[in-house]
């Protein structure tokens, strides 16, 4: 099973990105986002090390919310 995580894009560098979320960094690939490229701030799925999809702030701050929620009920397990 594959999980696909919004990550704030942090810095550019040709076609890749830094991204993090929970405290973790990670570059992803930006390839698949060629026809609406990103900007630093934003956010963006990331599965696999593939930036897949632009997301509004406001949707990746509520899946954020839920993983803290989900975290916090499951003691990190």
């Amino acid at each position: 099973m594959c999980l696909t995580i919004p990550m704030r894009i942090e810095e550019i560098d040709g076609p890749r990105a830094r991204c993090a979320a929970f405290g973790q960094e990670t570059w992803a690939s930006l390839v698949l986002l060629f026809d609406t490229p990103p900007a630093p701030g934003d956010y963006v799925m990331v599965s696999v090390g593939f930036a897949q999809k632009v997301v509004p702030e406001d949707d990746a701050l509520k899946t954020w919310a839920l993983w803290d929620e989900i975290n916090a009920t499951t003691n990190g397990v």
